[in-house]
C-alpha cells in the first residue's frame, strides 16, 4: 500500500474506520450476483412466485432449464434461494432478507393473487 500525504488527518481517520465493519468483500459478491441480468431477473421471479420449479422459471424467462439450474446453483451456494423436494419437482424460493428488501427497494411486488368477484 501506498503512502500519500493527508491533506485533512481527521478526514483520512473517519474515512478509513468506515471501512472496518462492513463485509467489503461479502458485500462485493453480493453485488456482483446481483449485477447479472438474467439472476436478477431469476431473483424477481421467485421473489414473485416463491415455490416455482425449474421449468417454470424458465419459461417464464425465455431461458433453458441447463442457464436456468446454473444460476440457481450459484444462488444456493450464497445461501440466497432454498429448494424443497416435492415428489419428483424441486420448487425454489428466495431465503436471503437482505436480497429480499434489495428487491422491494428497486420495486419488487409479491403477488396478489386474483380479486374475489
Amino acid at each position: 500500500m501506498t503512502s500519500t500525504p493527508a491533506i485533512d488527518p481527521d478526514h483520512v481517520r473517519r474515512a478509513a474506520q468506515a471501512l472496518v465493519t462492513p463485509d467489503i468483500a461479502g458485500w462485493a459478491n453480493r453485488f456482483e450476483l446481483l449485477s447479472d441480468p438474467n439472476r436478477l431477473r431469476l431473483l424477481l421471479c421467485l421473489h414473485h412466485a416463491p415455490d416455482i420449479c425449474v421449468t417454470d422459471l424458465a419459461a417464464a424467462l425465455g431461458m433453458t432449464g441447463t442457464a436456468v439450474s446454473h444460476a440457481l446453483r450459484l444462488l444456493r451456494q450464497q445461501g440466497w434461494v432454498a429448494a424443497e423436494r416435492s415428489g419428483r419437482t424441486v420448487r425454489y424460493r428466495l431465503v436471503d432478507d437482505t436480497v429480499h428488501e434489495l428487491l422491494h427497494t428497486i420495486g419488487a411486488t409479491h403477488f396478489r393473487g386474483h380479486d374475489a368477484g
